[in-house]
Protein backbone atom coordinates (compact mmCIF):
# COMPACT_ATOMS: atom_id res chain seq x y z
CA UNK A 1 0.00 0.00 0.00
CA UNK A 2 2.81 2.42 0.84
CA UNK A 3 4.17 1.72 -2.69
CA UNK A 4 1.21 2.49 -4.19
CA UNK A 5 0.90 5.63 -2.06
CA UNK A 6 4.21 7.07 -3.60
CA UNK A 7 3.27 6.33 -6.95
CA UNK A 8 0.04 7.99 -7.20
CA UNK A 9 1.83 10.72 -4.77
CA UNK A 10 4.75 10.88 -7.32
CA UNK A 11 2.21 10.64 -10.54
CA UNK A 12 -0.08 13.60 -8.90
CA UNK A 13 2.89 16.30 -8.64
CA UNK A 14 4.34 15.55 -11.89
CA UNK A 15 0.83 15.85 -13.19
CA UNK A 16 0.32 19.36 -11.21
CA UNK A 17 3.89 20.47 -12.67
CA UNK A 18 3.35 20.45 -15.82
CA UNK A 19 -0.32 21.74 -15.88
CA UNK A 20 1.06 24.77 -13.90
CA UNK A 21 4.12 24.75 -16.74
CA UNK A 22 1.71 24.84 -19.68
CA UNK A 23 -0.64 27.03 -18.31
CA UNK A 24 1.48 30.21 -17.77
CA UNK A 25 3.38 29.87 -21.25
CA UNK A 26 1.48 32.14 -23.41
CA UNK A 27 2.57 33.00 -26.32
CA UNK A 28 4.88 35.90 -26.08
CA UNK A 29 7.11 37.50 -28.75
CA UNK A 30 10.91 37.40 -28.03
CA UNK A 31 10.84 40.69 -26.44
CA UNK A 32 8.29 39.76 -24.44
CA UNK A 33 5.68 41.33 -25.33
CA UNK A 34 2.30 39.84 -26.16
CA UNK A 35 1.25 38.48 -29.51
CA UNK A 36 -0.94 41.54 -29.53
CA UNK A 37 -1.13 44.08 -26.56
CA UNK A 38 -4.37 45.23 -27.03
CA UNK A 39 -3.49 48.37 -25.65
CA UNK A 40 -5.40 50.84 -27.82
CA UNK A 41 -4.28 54.30 -28.53
CA UNK A 42 -5.74 57.92 -29.03
CA UNK A 43 -5.55 59.05 -32.23
CA UNK A 44 -3.30 61.74 -31.25
CA UNK A 45 -0.84 58.80 -29.47
CA UNK A 46 2.42 57.18 -30.97
CA UNK A 47 2.88 53.86 -31.18
CA UNK A 48 6.69 53.41 -30.60
CA UNK A 49 7.80 49.87 -29.42
CA UNK A 50 10.25 46.85 -30.64
CA UNK A 51 9.14 43.52 -31.09
CA UNK A 52 11.15 40.44 -32.52
CA UNK A 53 13.99 43.12 -33.68
CA UNK A 54 11.55 45.30 -35.31
CA UNK A 55 11.35 48.72 -34.03
CA UNK A 56 7.98 50.43 -35.10
CA UNK A 57 7.15 54.46 -34.51
CA UNK A 58 3.68 55.13 -35.96
CA UNK A 59 0.86 58.17 -35.44
CA UNK A 60 -2.09 58.80 -36.89
CA UNK A 61 -2.21 61.62 -39.55
CA UNK A 62 -5.77 63.45 -39.03
CA UNK A 63 -5.31 65.20 -42.23
CA UNK A 64 -5.35 62.25 -44.38
CA UNK A 65 -6.30 59.62 -42.29
CA UNK A 66 -3.29 57.66 -42.64
CA UNK A 67 -0.99 55.95 -40.29
CA UNK A 68 2.83 57.05 -41.09
CA UNK A 69 6.05 56.38 -39.61
CA UNK A 70 8.79 53.88 -40.18
CA UNK A 71 9.66 50.19 -39.02
CA UNK A 72 13.61 49.19 -37.99
CA UNK A 73 15.47 46.58 -37.76
CA UNK A 74 17.39 46.79 -34.00
CA UNK A 75 19.30 44.07 -34.31
CA UNK A 76 22.65 42.63 -35.91
CA UNK A 77 20.65 40.28 -38.08
CA UNK A 78 18.28 40.41 -41.34
CA UNK A 79 15.07 40.64 -40.03
CA UNK A 80 13.00 37.94 -42.65
CA UNK A 81 9.53 39.31 -44.13
CA UNK A 82 8.99 42.36 -41.76
CA UNK A 83 5.47 43.79 -42.41
CA UNK A 84 2.93 46.26 -40.24
CA UNK A 85 -0.62 46.31 -39.42
CA UNK A 86 -3.11 48.60 -37.56
CA UNK A 87 -6.31 47.24 -35.69
CA UNK A 88 -8.71 50.26 -35.36
CA UNK A 89 -11.32 50.68 -32.90
CA UNK A 90 -14.39 49.79 -35.18
CA UNK A 91 -12.42 46.46 -35.70
CA UNK A 92 -10.90 47.04 -39.47
CA UNK A 93 -8.20 46.00 -39.54
CA UNK A 94 -5.46 48.02 -41.93
CA UNK A 95 -2.42 46.36 -43.61
CA UNK A 96 -0.62 44.24 -43.29
CA UNK A 97 2.08 46.04 -45.54
CA UNK A 98 4.21 44.32 -48.18
CA UNK A 99 6.27 41.93 -46.43
CA UNK A 100 10.09 42.51 -46.98
CA UNK A 101 13.49 41.75 -45.24
CA UNK A 102 15.33 44.20 -42.93
CA UNK A 103 19.14 44.10 -43.06
CA UNK A 104 20.75 45.31 -39.76
CA UNK A 105 19.86 49.43 -38.71
CA UNK A 106 17.88 49.50 -42.06
CA UNK A 107 14.38 51.87 -42.05
CA UNK A 108 11.65 51.44 -43.87
CA UNK A 109 8.94 54.68 -44.53
CA UNK A 110 5.61 52.89 -43.61
CA UNK A 111 2.11 54.42 -44.82
CA UNK A 112 -1.64 52.77 -43.88
CA UNK A 113 -4.62 54.56 -45.19
CA UNK A 114 -7.83 54.47 -43.21
CA UNK A 115 -10.94 54.33 -45.48
CA UNK A 116 -13.27 54.24 -41.97
CA UNK A 117 -13.49 57.91 -40.16
CA UNK A 118 -15.58 56.10 -37.71
CA UNK A 119 -12.49 54.84 -35.24
CA UNK A 120 -11.42 56.46 -32.27
CA UNK A 121 -8.76 54.10 -30.98
CA UNK A 122 -5.76 52.11 -32.76
CA UNK A 123 -3.67 49.66 -32.31
CA UNK A 124 -0.47 48.58 -34.28
CA UNK A 125 2.34 45.58 -34.79
CA UNK A 126 5.13 44.41 -36.67
CA UNK A 127 5.60 41.38 -37.81
CA UNK A 128 8.45 38.88 -38.70
CA UNK A 129 8.82 36.22 -40.05
CA UNK A 130 6.05 33.70 -41.54
CA UNK A 131 5.43 31.92 -37.98
CA UNK A 132 3.01 34.85 -37.69
CA UNK A 133 -0.02 36.22 -40.49
CA UNK A 134 0.51 35.29 -43.71
CA UNK A 135 -0.40 37.54 -46.16
CA UNK A 136 -3.21 34.66 -48.19
CA UNK A 137 -4.84 34.27 -44.67
CA UNK A 138 -5.42 38.22 -44.38
CA UNK A 139 -6.64 38.16 -48.18
CA UNK A 140 -8.96 34.98 -47.44
CA UNK A 141 -12.92 36.09 -47.12
CA UNK A 142 -14.29 35.62 -43.85
CA UNK A 143 -11.20 35.92 -41.91
CA UNK A 144 -10.64 36.35 -38.46
CA UNK A 145 -10.28 40.11 -39.36
CA UNK A 146 -12.38 42.56 -41.15
CA UNK A 147 -10.60 44.23 -44.16
CA UNK A 148 -10.37 47.83 -44.87
CA UNK A 149 -10.33 48.48 -48.95
CA UNK A 150 -7.23 47.01 -49.98
CA UNK A 151 -6.63 49.84 -52.75
CA UNK A 152 -6.06 52.35 -49.81
CA UNK A 153 -3.33 50.58 -48.64
CA UNK A 154 -0.04 52.16 -49.85
CA UNK A 155 3.37 51.26 -49.93
CA UNK A 156 5.89 53.05 -49.35
CA UNK A 157 6.53 55.36 -52.27
CA UNK A 158 2.97 55.57 -52.89
CA UNK A 159 2.34 51.67 -54.75
CA UNK A 160 -0.76 50.17 -53.95
CA UNK A 161 -1.12 47.14 -51.60
CA UNK A 162 -2.34 43.78 -53.58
Amino acid sequence: MNHTYRILTTFILVSLVVIIGCSSNTEKSKDGGDEESGTELALDETYDKVRNGARLILNHNAEDNSFIGTVENTTDETLKQVRVEVHLSNGKELGPTPASDLKPSEKRPIQLKATSTDFDGWTAHPEVGTDEHRDSEHEQEGGEHDKEDNNEHKREGGDEHK
